[in-house]
Protein backbone atom coordinates (compact mmCIF):
# COMPACT_ATOMS: atom_id res chain seq x y z
CA UNK A 1 0.00 0.00 0.00
CA UNK A 2 1.76 3.50 -0.98
CA UNK A 3 1.84 6.03 1.69
CA UNK A 4 -0.27 8.89 1.33
CA UNK A 5 2.01 12.12 0.98
CA UNK A 6 2.46 14.24 3.61
CA UNK A 7 0.16 17.41 3.84
CA UNK A 8 3.00 19.37 3.61
CA UNK A 9 4.11 17.89 1.05
CA UNK A 10 3.44 21.68 -1.20
CA UNK A 11 5.88 23.31 0.94
CA UNK A 12 2.94 25.33 2.45
CA UNK A 13 3.08 26.57 6.32
CA UNK A 14 -0.63 27.43 7.92
CA UNK A 15 -0.36 29.44 11.04
CA UNK A 16 -1.12 33.18 10.90
CA UNK A 17 -0.86 35.45 13.69
CA UNK A 18 -3.75 37.19 11.88
CA UNK A 19 -5.94 34.09 12.00
CA UNK A 20 -5.57 33.57 15.65
CA UNK A 21 -6.32 37.31 16.03
CA UNK A 22 -9.98 36.60 15.11
CA UNK A 23 -10.16 33.17 17.22
CA UNK A 24 -9.28 34.75 20.82
CA UNK A 25 -10.61 31.72 22.41
CA UNK A 26 -7.74 29.69 21.61
CA UNK A 27 -5.31 32.08 22.94
CA UNK A 28 -3.23 29.86 25.39
CA UNK A 29 -0.81 30.89 28.94
CA UNK A 30 2.12 32.78 27.75
CA UNK A 31 5.57 31.77 28.83
CA UNK A 32 7.38 34.39 31.34
CA UNK A 33 9.99 37.01 29.85
CA UNK A 34 13.34 34.94 29.08
CA UNK A 35 14.99 32.21 26.77
CA UNK A 36 12.87 29.16 27.31
CA UNK A 37 13.57 25.00 26.28
CA UNK A 38 10.47 24.07 24.45
CA UNK A 39 9.69 19.98 24.40
CA UNK A 40 6.58 18.74 22.80
CA UNK A 41 4.40 15.20 23.77
CA UNK A 42 6.18 13.70 20.39
CA UNK A 43 10.11 14.49 21.60
CA UNK A 44 10.41 17.45 19.82
CA UNK A 45 12.23 20.26 20.69
CA UNK A 46 12.43 23.72 19.86
CA UNK A 47 13.89 27.23 21.56
CA UNK A 48 11.80 30.08 22.35
CA UNK A 49 12.85 33.71 23.81
CA UNK A 50 10.62 35.79 24.82
CA UNK A 51 11.23 39.77 25.49
CA UNK A 52 9.87 41.42 28.77
CA UNK A 53 6.06 43.11 28.60
CA UNK A 54 5.58 40.64 25.53
CA UNK A 55 2.12 40.40 26.58
CA UNK A 56 1.47 44.47 26.59
CA UNK A 57 -1.71 45.33 25.74
CA UNK A 58 -1.72 46.93 22.43
CA UNK A 59 1.78 45.40 21.69
CA UNK A 60 2.79 43.66 18.43
CA UNK A 61 6.02 41.52 18.16
CA UNK A 62 8.91 40.94 15.66
CA UNK A 63 9.20 37.40 15.76
CA UNK A 64 12.53 35.62 13.80
CA UNK A 65 12.53 31.57 12.55
CA UNK A 66 16.02 30.46 13.07
CA UNK A 67 16.75 27.25 11.04
CA UNK A 68 20.15 25.30 11.90
CA UNK A 69 22.47 23.72 9.63
CA UNK A 70 23.61 20.33 9.59
CA UNK A 71 24.60 18.79 12.86
CA UNK A 72 22.40 21.59 14.74
CA UNK A 73 24.87 23.87 14.24
CA UNK A 74 24.30 27.69 13.96
CA UNK A 75 27.72 29.05 13.01
CA UNK A 76 27.55 31.29 16.03
CA UNK A 77 24.24 32.87 14.31
CA UNK A 78 21.87 31.83 17.39
CA UNK A 79 23.99 33.70 19.38
CA UNK A 80 24.16 36.67 17.43
CA UNK A 81 20.11 36.08 17.17
CA UNK A 82 19.44 36.13 20.64
CA UNK A 83 21.67 39.56 21.07
CA UNK A 84 19.24 41.00 18.48
CA UNK A 85 16.09 39.63 20.41
CA UNK A 86 17.14 40.67 23.80
CA UNK A 87 17.63 44.11 22.25
CA UNK A 88 15.11 44.92 20.15
CA UNK A 89 12.61 42.96 22.07
CA UNK A 90 11.60 40.32 19.92
CA UNK A 91 10.74 36.56 20.06
CA UNK A 92 13.34 34.41 18.69
CA UNK A 93 12.19 30.56 18.03
CA UNK A 94 14.73 28.17 16.76
CA UNK A 95 13.40 24.73 16.06
CA UNK A 96 15.26 21.55 16.05
CA UNK A 97 15.10 19.49 13.22
CA UNK A 98 14.17 15.55 13.10
CA UNK A 99 17.62 14.03 11.88
CA UNK A 100 20.82 16.05 11.50
CA UNK A 101 19.47 18.47 8.93
CA UNK A 102 15.54 19.18 7.29
CA UNK A 103 13.54 17.50 5.71
CA UNK A 104 13.56 17.93 2.41
CA UNK A 105 18.14 17.30 2.19
CA UNK A 106 16.41 13.96 2.77
CA UNK A 107 13.25 13.41 0.17
CA UNK A 108 10.61 15.84 0.93
CA UNK A 109 8.56 18.90 2.68
CA UNK A 110 6.88 16.69 5.46
CA UNK A 111 8.00 16.34 9.44
CA UNK A 112 9.97 19.00 9.72
CA UNK A 113 8.11 21.62 7.91
CA UNK A 114 4.98 20.16 9.86
CA UNK A 115 6.89 21.04 13.26
CA UNK A 116 7.86 24.26 12.13
CA UNK A 117 4.21 25.29 11.32
CA UNK A 118 3.25 23.67 14.78
CA UNK A 119 5.69 25.59 16.75
CA UNK A 120 4.69 28.49 15.08
CA UNK A 121 1.08 27.90 16.13
CA UNK A 122 1.99 27.26 19.69
CA UNK A 123 3.99 30.83 19.81
CA UNK A 124 1.55 32.99 17.98
CA UNK A 125 -1.22 31.08 20.48
CA UNK A 126 0.57 32.66 23.11
CA UNK A 127 2.16 36.00 21.89
CA UNK A 128 0.64 38.83 18.82
CA UNK A 129 3.11 38.75 16.42
CA UNK A 130 3.22 41.08 14.07
CA UNK A 131 2.27 39.58 10.65
CA UNK A 132 4.22 42.60 9.09
CA UNK A 133 7.54 42.09 10.58
CA UNK A 134 8.25 38.15 10.67
CA UNK A 135 11.32 36.82 9.62
CA UNK A 136 12.97 33.10 8.80
CA UNK A 137 16.60 32.91 9.13
CA UNK A 138 19.45 30.14 9.25
CA UNK A 139 22.76 29.00 8.75
CA UNK A 140 24.20 26.21 5.64
CA UNK A 141 21.60 23.67 5.11
CA UNK A 142 19.02 25.98 7.75
CA UNK A 143 19.55 28.95 5.32
CA UNK A 144 19.15 26.80 2.15
CA UNK A 145 15.90 25.62 4.08
CA UNK A 146 15.39 29.27 4.67
CA UNK A 147 15.31 30.66 1.14
CA UNK A 148 13.05 27.53 0.10
CA UNK A 149 10.27 28.21 2.64
CA UNK A 150 10.57 31.73 2.82
CA UNK A 151 9.75 32.32 -0.90
CA UNK A 152 6.84 29.99 -0.88
CA UNK A 153 5.67 31.45 2.00
CA UNK A 154 5.92 35.09 1.30
CA UNK A 155 2.97 35.88 2.69
CA UNK A 156 3.70 35.14 5.79
CA UNK A 157 7.68 35.81 5.90
CA UNK A 158 8.61 40.01 5.21
CA UNK A 159 12.31 38.78 5.08
CA UNK A 160 14.71 35.87 4.60
CA UNK A 161 18.02 36.12 6.07
CA UNK A 162 19.69 32.89 4.22
CA UNK A 163 23.73 32.97 6.13
CA UNK A 164 26.04 30.53 3.67
CA UNK A 165 23.60 28.67 1.82
CA UNK A 166 24.38 25.91 -0.59
CA UNK A 167 20.93 26.26 -2.58
CA UNK A 168 17.36 26.79 -2.92
CA UNK A 169 14.54 24.64 -4.42
CA UNK A 170 10.91 26.52 -3.62
CA UNK A 171 7.89 24.94 -5.35
CA UNK A 172 6.16 27.70 -6.17
CA UNK A 173 6.66 31.46 -4.86
CA UNK A 174 4.34 33.55 -3.05
CA UNK A 175 4.66 37.03 -1.78
CA UNK A 176 7.92 39.19 -2.61
CA UNK A 177 9.87 39.09 1.05
CA UNK A 178 13.05 40.81 1.25
CA UNK A 179 16.26 38.60 0.76
CA UNK A 180 19.64 39.04 2.56
CA UNK A 181 22.36 36.70 1.55
CA UNK A 182 25.77 36.44 2.89
CA UNK A 183 28.72 34.38 2.36
CA UNK A 184 32.51 33.69 3.13
CA UNK A 185 34.49 33.38 0.70
CA UNK A 186 36.91 31.13 2.25
CA UNK A 187 34.20 28.60 2.31
CA UNK A 188 35.40 24.74 1.77
CA UNK A 189 31.97 23.63 2.17
CA UNK A 190 29.47 25.19 0.09
CA UNK A 191 31.21 26.95 -2.49
CA UNK A 192 30.67 30.74 -2.68
CA UNK A 193 29.78 30.67 -5.89
CA UNK A 194 26.36 28.81 -4.92
CA UNK A 195 25.36 32.19 -3.15
CA UNK A 196 26.17 34.74 -5.72
CA UNK A 197 24.00 32.51 -8.05
CA UNK A 198 21.20 32.78 -5.80
CA UNK A 199 21.48 36.48 -4.76
CA UNK A 200 21.79 37.15 -8.98
CA UNK A 201 19.05 34.90 -9.86
CA UNK A 202 16.91 36.19 -6.95
CA UNK A 203 17.40 40.23 -7.97
CA UNK A 204 16.90 38.97 -11.52
CA UNK A 205 13.23 37.88 -10.83
CA UNK A 206 12.12 41.05 -9.13
CA UNK A 207 13.32 40.70 -5.13
CA UNK A 208 14.86 42.67 -3.11
CA UNK A 209 18.16 41.36 -2.50
CA UNK A 210 21.01 42.27 -0.41
CA UNK A 211 24.28 40.16 -1.09
CA UNK A 212 27.31 40.02 1.27
CA UNK A 213 30.75 38.54 1.20
CA UNK A 214 32.98 38.45 4.08
CA UNK A 215 36.75 37.45 4.05
CA UNK A 216 36.29 33.82 6.15
CA UNK A 217 35.05 30.26 5.99
CA UNK A 218 31.54 28.14 6.60
CA UNK A 219 30.23 30.90 9.48
CA UNK A 220 28.34 33.58 10.06
CA UNK A 221 30.14 36.75 10.19
CA UNK A 222 28.98 38.80 13.28
CA UNK A 223 29.14 42.11 12.14
CA UNK A 224 27.42 41.23 8.55
CA UNK A 225 24.39 39.40 10.58
CA UNK A 226 23.99 41.74 13.15
CA UNK A 227 23.71 44.02 10.19
CA UNK A 228 21.12 42.23 8.71
CA UNK A 229 19.16 41.32 11.77
CA UNK A 230 19.44 45.72 12.04
CA UNK A 231 17.00 45.64 8.70
CA UNK A 232 14.33 43.85 10.48
CA UNK A 233 13.86 47.00 12.13
CA UNK A 234 13.72 48.85 9.50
Amino acid sequence: MEQAPSPYADGRLHARPDVLRQVAHQRQQPLEAGTHQLSFADGRKAVLHVPPDANAAGRLLHLVLLLHGAGGQHGGGDHIALAHAIRHGALLLIPDAQGSSWDFLRGGFGPDLAFIDRALLWTMQRYEVDEQAMAIAGFSDGASYALSVGLMNGHIFNDILAFSPGFMAPLRREGLPRVFVSHGKDDKVLPVQRAHAIAQRLAQEGYDVAYEEFEGAHIVSPPIARAALHRLED
